[in-house]
């Protein structure tokens, strides 16, 4: 990173408390996350945060952008709707595993087939944490807790649905791994349409089994393996399915396409609120529906 950046760490580090358990997987990627924000030199006030409910959806809070959080498994559409009145605005969304595809599981499929030029941060820990250890979308097949005795059914593979959606951008991070994350959280942003980064991050409170030791022995990087295209949509349905043993990070599929702003034609247009009204196409929609 250069030493000529004028924005820094600083400017997106603000005077607050801050409620995660210690040595929680959601502090580093807060730290990746404004590394990006400061790698894409953004300042504070052109980013906009937008999160639902659970320990994920608080990461907003903890740094210094415009915020809204809403419901829980709804921040995906008040990000549309941000982006879409507000083209020049960064638009970033975050989400635990339950939030993103337990409430918010139709929402996540309707926006990745729309493609709005906004960013997804999915933190997956594998269990609802705000509520003390409940099996979550993603939790290991026979995973179990003291909310959870019988252990956990099937997991969903969120990637692969996401592969099978036609995501324009998908990636996935780990937070023992700052350096890379937050490459991958810049990519996203910087990428036209709908960028989802999943990350995985240990809970160490409600989730015994994934650790970042498990994570570490595990997890493999994409870039390091020769050959791997990431256009391939075929490949990526493998990288998607890939768990256990080894699980791979990096972006797992790339593919541009026509994003809904420019569907719209909302694209490159200036905000809302600064566009004058056209007083007679009023009038006229008024008479129109007498």
């Amino acid at each position: 990173m250069s030493d000529k950046l004028k924005i820094t760490l600083d400017d997106y580090t603000p005077a607050s408390d801050n409620a995660w358990c210690p040595g929680c997987g959601n502090f580093g990627i807060l730290r990746a996350v404004n590394q990006a924000l400061v790698e894409l030199q953004l300042e504070p006030w052109q980013v906009l945060m937008v999160s639902g409910i659970g320990q994920a959806a608080k990461l907003p809070h903890y740094t210094r952008t415009n915020i809204f959080n809403g419901l829980h498994g709804r921040p995906l559409p008040a990000a549309i709707g941000a982006k879409t009145v507000n083209a020049g605005l960064t638009v970033i969304a975050e989400s635990g595993d339950g939030d993103a595809y337990g409430e918010g599981g139709n929402h996540f499929i309707h926006t990745m087939n729309r493609n709005p030029d906004i960013t997804y941060l999915v933190h997956n820990n594998q269990v609802y944490g705000l509520t003390k250890g409940q099996a979550s979308p993603t939790t290991d097949l026979g995973f179990t807790t003291k909310m959870n005795p019988d252990g956990a059914w099937t997991a969903l593979h969120p990637l692969a649905l996401a592969v099978a959606a036609d995501c324009s951008f998908i990636a996935r991070g780990f937070a023992g791994d700052l350096e890379q994350l937050a490459a991958l959280i810049a990519a996203g942003v910087r990428h036209p349409g709908f960028a989802l980064v999943e990350i995985l991050q240990p809970c160490v409170s409600f989730n015994k089994k994934n650790t970042f030791q498990w994570y570490q022995e595990r997890v493999y990087k994409l870039e390091d393996e020769s050959g791997y295209d990431t256009a391939d949509r075929t490949a990526a349905f493998g990288k998607a399915l890939e768990w256990g043993d080894k699980i791979p990070t990096g972006v797992i599929y790339r593919h541009p396409r026509e994003t809904f702003d420019e569907y719209l034609g909302t694209a490159g247009k200036e905000p809302l609120v600064l566009r004058r009204p056209d007083i007679r196409s009023v009038a006229d929609l008024f008479e129109e529906f007498r």
